[in-house]
């Protein structure tokens, strides 16, 4: 009998990643459009990506199947 794949949440592929370390990152939401009204600074902020941690971080990899 062959052994059946692990399958990826494709919607958690989309939107996150996880590191070599293990750490789980994400883009900002907000920051495509619709610009002008919003600061500079905040603006600045969303370009780096997050960090998730504590529970979520550990239920997103498991979607991602590295858990």
């Amino acid at each position: 009998m062959k052994k059946m794949k692990q399958k990826v949440r494709k919607s958690a592929a989309k939107r996150f990643k996880v590191t070599k370390t293990g750490k789980v990152m994400f883009g900002h939401q907000f920051g495509s459009h619709l610009k002008l009204h919003k600061s500079k600074r905040r603006l600045r902020r969303q370009k780096e990506p997050g960090v998730l941690a504590g529970k979520f971080a550990k239920r997103v990899r498991r979607m991602l199947g590295v858990a």
